[in-house]
């Protein structure tokens, strides 16, 4: 495994389709192993694969309750709203206000090829959506409500963004 570098909200590749995942093989594998461990050493919730580069429909995303992975995921369905302050790893910093759904059910492929469907309120279902859009090309940035603020970290807090 390895950390890989993120993009940050500058770079084009971040507003470019992914191309779904044919074949899951060991590229593969080794991208959401070294996703995972790129998003827990930014200390991040969620990341995209084309945050680190490349164009593939891959996600992986910790909201404290363990690691999901999930290739070429679909929301299938969402409802309810919530609105809250969202960040992103790809622009360090930043923070703004973004409306979601509150509730999102989604199908995917894990690491082994076998579909799945997943579903999650709150937090999980804002990162769900969160990263989903990465793979369209969407920023959290285009959907702010209002201005982005700054975020001030104090030394000793952690810093989780999405």
């Amino acid at each position: 495994m390895a950390t890989r570098i993120i993009r940050t909200y500058e770079d084009d590749i971040l507003r470019k389709k992914c191309k779904p995942v044919g074949e899951i093989n060991e590229r593969i594998i080794t991208l959401l192993d070294d996703m995972a461990e790129t998003m827990y050493a930014a200390n991040g919730v969620g990341l995209a694969a084309p945050q680190v580069g490349t164009l593939r429909r891959v996600v992986v995303i910790d909201v404290g309750n363990g690691l999901i992975e999930l290739i070429n995921p679909v929301i299938l369905e969402s409802s309810g709203m919530q609105e809250g302050n969202e960040g992103c790893l790809s622009v360090p910093g930043k923070q703004g206000v973004v409306t979601r759904p509150d509730h999102v059910r989604v199908e995917a492929l894990n690491r082994d090829g076998e579909k799945f469907i997943i579903e999650g309120e709150g937090l999980l279902a804002r990162a769900f959506c969160h990263e989903i859009d990465h793979l369209d090309g969407i920023l959290y940035t285009d959907l702010v409500e209002g201005e982005l603020e700054d975020i001030e970290y104090d030394e000793d807090e952690e810093v989780t963004e999405e």
